[in-house]
């Protein structure tokens, strides 16, 4: 992926990670594709400003409209790329929706978007957004998470954690991913970030953000998140995307994250750099 900087797509182009991303990636010269859902309430359409307004935007940022629940739309995005990071996933934490349906829509968005990597005939590399929620639940004691780690789908339902759905569908999906890639010949890796903390673009704060200052904000039912946790910062992370694009011998899987961080840790963290702190008590 050396020499000239050809278009990139970047699908989920308003969420925290993608909008970064694209801000990075104009900074370092690309043109980006960024694909957004399509809404058909006028009076609800997304303010995406906070895109089109960054430095570079009006030369070198085009939107597209696209869904996950029609694959084919991310064609006309993705055509005449030579670079796509796939980002996009069905967030669902309180379980609006049944859980086949958002795996559903994972799975099958992502295979077509890929297949659309494949018949454009320029796409040189897939970059995939997958979650450490792959990789770190597991029924068994293992000294070391690394990219050979699975978790174990039957375990973590077993936990009664929020958010089943969310990490099910992750993981069939960069399974998937990765047997289509491999099955088609498709240059194709995948990014493995843990809870992603740090300054945002987008309008809203992110929920990984709100989960990471949960201690500060005194949301105590989120505690246990940050009991054994990791975390990466995010503009590590898009430009550990932007390097996984550029490197030629990247392949497979690569977990993007910081060493475990406890809430004992984060507590004696904020103690000493603010005297007066103390864990505040949920609302």
């Amino acid at each position: 992926m050396e020499g000239e900087k050809g278009a990139v797509c970047v699908t989920g182009g308003t969420g925290y990670v993608a909008s970064w991303l694209i801000m990075k990636l104009l900074e370092k010269g690309y043109s980006v594709r960024a694909t957004i859902r399509f809404n058909s309430d006028a009076e609800c359409k997304k303010d995406i400003s906070y895109l089109t307004n960054l430095p570079g935007a009006s030369e070198k940022l085009s939107i597209f409209t696209a869904d996950l629940n029609k694959p084919e739309s991310f064609s006309e995005a993705i055509e005449g790329c030579t670079g796509v990071f796939h980002v996009a996933h069905p967030v669902d934490f309180i379980g609006k929706e049944p859980e086949e349906i958002i795996i559903k829509r994972a799975v099958e968005g992502t295979l077509g978007i890929l297949n659309s990597c494949l018949n454009s005939k320029t796409v040189k590399r897939v970059v995939y957004t997958s979650s450490a929620a792959t990789v770190m639940f597991k029924n068994k004691d293992q000294a070391l998470t690394d990219e050979s780690s699975w978790s174990d789908i039957d375990f973590y339902r077993s936990l009664n954690l929020m958010s089943t759905s969310y990490l099910v569908a992750k993981t069939k999906t960069e399974q998937a991913a990765l047997e289509f890639a491999e099955k088609h010949g498709l240059n194709l890796v995948t990014l493995i970030p843990s809870l992603v903390v740090g300054p945002f673009i987008c309008p809203n704060i992110p929920g990984s953000v709100y989960i990471g200052l949960a201690m500060i904000l005194g949301k105590q039912e989120l505690y246990r998140v940050l009991v054994n946790s990791n975390l990466v910062h995010i503009d590590d992370l898009a430009s550990a995307h932007i390097f996984l694009l550029e490197y030629p011998n990247a392949e497979g899987r690569y977990i993007c994250s910081s060493n475990e961080i406890t809430i004992h840790k984060l507590s004696e963290f904020l103690s000493a750099k603010y005297p007066d702190f103390q864990i505040p008590n949920a609302e």
